[in-house]
């Protein structure tokens, strides 16, 4: 058994590093996710569309530096750490300014530059052995997966959160109380929107279901949002929702009482057709978000406003085209129902800690946050230094209008003080070099984003999920514990796969139509 036991550890150990996770990250940001960002960055336009900016290939140099006398000569990291310098690639990218009808040839534009992963695919040491280590002063047993920011080593700690684009429901309170919520974090292209649906039974006479998401204020009537998305009439929203008699009867109390919030006109419904009063509903409850998210303004603008809104911010990872209306709807029901079996106790809510419940995020997600973030203030800034030359009545040039330091600067200063986008602290942090346990340590460490100060006595107990994963021994004492965890040894990060991909493979099998 011991022998069974020990060599199937050096067999996995012989295929997988233990900083593997990060550098696989990594490398796939670097390898699809930074074109990706590029490609559905809108394009810049100026002077009313005359001049369009396109974009191109990506393309990324290996480390090397510039000395005083103009020489360029590659760089190692051992001497990024003696000379206080970033250890770091250089990008260029393929751009060309199109005036009117013009189609320019791309040229190639140095855009900036960005902090090298050490071992990943572009770093001098990927795929080096043990006496070419040595020459380069490297330590062969030295794990790789940390930045040299300035000279300082820099690892970008993992990061725990609840898994996005799902329903958790959760009971507040009470089973008596009859309250709960089911909550979804939609996430799109860096975009995160929290969209609440809570059930609670009012005081007086009110709403039972309200949901709340990004840009509207405070919280709307559940029924209001569904007739906005398409399901106009009362049939198509209770049958969307249950075939349940009891659900049913919630939800036509709620019915009732948003009527009353539409302020409909009955008299003049009663004289339209039956497609006739469906427009006329679907439009009352656009101008009820309308008036909330643009009060004050004309209606034409609330109208538009509302619509937008509805289509960008709620539950954005189903698509933000106006033909996924019907479909978020769909979902909305759905999930309205999971609130309501939780409700009437047919269904248990859910249990955060659950590790189905939970995502890590690595090295490679958040440097794609950080990296979008940075090229959006980088277009921005090239938009700027264009729309100046062209108002002093020069010819653009877009290599004049390029700032590098504006995107290495975003970049460098993230990872050099940790400070990430969305106001998050301690992201990246310097590398524990006490002992080589204390740096393995520290770069497979698991961070919770929960709150230090708080209980959280749930999250901070060993779950059983954790089993395999997440290692039951090492956690700090203090306010940090069970907040602060570490991956089990023999754990192994899968890199996640394309949605598209899944459902193409489920159509060929026949089983998705």
């Amino acid at each position: 058994m011991k022998n069974n036991t020990w060599g199937l550890v050096d067999a996995f150990f012989n295929k997988y590093e233990l900083v593997d996770h990060h550098i696989k990250s990594y490398n796939d940001f670097v390898n699809n996710r930074i074109q990706n960002i590029i490609d559905i960055t809108e394009p810049i336009t100026l002077e009313q569309g005359e001049y369009v900016l396109k974009t191109g290939k990506l393309e990324i140099k290996k480390p090397f530096t510039k000395e005083a006398d103009g020489s360029k000569s590659l760089i190692y990291p051992t001497e990024a750490r003696l000379r206080n310098l970033t250890y770091s690639a250089h990008m260029s990218l393929e751009m060309a300014l199109n005036k009117g009808e013009e189609d320019n040839p791309l040229e190639k534009v140095y855009i900036g530059e960005l902090p090298l992963m050490l071992k990943s695919d572009i770093c001098h040491l990927n795929g080096l052995d043990k006496d070419e280590l040595l020459a380069k002063g490297e330590d062969p047993q030295d794990p790789g997966g940390y930045f040299i920011v300035n000279g300082s080593e820099r690892a970008v700690v993992t990061m725990e959160e609840i898994a996005p684009n799902k329903i958790i429901l959760e009971r507040l309170g009470e089973i008596e109380d009859r309250r709960a919520k089911a909550i979804v974090t939609s996430i799109k292209s860096g975009f995160r929107a929290r969209i609440s649906l809570e059930y609670r039974k009012p005081r007086k006479s009110g709403v039972f279901l309200r949901i709340s998401f990004p840009y509207v204020p405070g919280e709307i009537p559940l029924v209001i949002l569904l007739r906005a998305l398409g399901l106009s009439t009362d049939e198509d929203i209770i049958t969307a929702i249950s075939d349940d008699f009891n659900f049913q009867m919630v939800i036509a109390d709620d019915i009732q009482v948003s009527e009353a919030a539409l302020k409909l006109d009955s008299k003049e419904m009663d004289e339209l057709s039956k497609e006739e009063r469906e427009e006329y509903l679907q439009n009352a409850a656009i101008k009820y978000i309308g008036n909330r998210v643009a009060k004050g303004m004309t209606e034409e603008y609330r109208i538009k406003r509302a619509e937008d809104v509805i289509d960008r911010y709620l539950l954005p990872h189903m698509g933000v085209e106006g033909e996924k209306r019907n479909s978020k709807a769909i979902y909305l029901a759905e999930m309205c129902e999971m609130l309501l079996q939780v409700i009437f106790e047919m269904r248990e809510p859910h249990d955060k800690d659950h590790y189905t419940n939970k995502r890590l995020r690595v090295s490679g997600d958040l440097m794609e946050d950080l990296f979008r973030v940075a090229f959006t203030s980088l277009t921005r800034d090239m938009s700027y230094q264009l729309e100046r030359s062209i108002s002093r009545g020069k010819e653009p040039s877009i290599r004049q209008a390029v700032r590098s330091d504006v995107l290495t600067e975003n970049i460098k200063h993230a990872i050099a003080t940790g400070n990430w986008v969305g106001g998050r602290a301690g992201v990246s942090q310097l590398l524990d070099r006490t002992s080589y346990m204390g740096t393995l340590s520290h770069l497979r460490r698991v961070v919770s984003p929960l709150s230090r100060s708080q209980p959280h006595f749930e999250a901070r107990d060993l779950h059983p999920t954790q089993f395999g994963k997440i290692c039951p021994n090492e956690t700090p004492e203090g306010p940090n514990c069970g907040l602060v965890k570490n991956l089990a040894l023999m754990c192994k990060i899968s890199e996640g796969s394309d949605t598209e991909e899944i459902e193409n493979a489920i159509r060929e099998m026949g089983i998705l139509k």
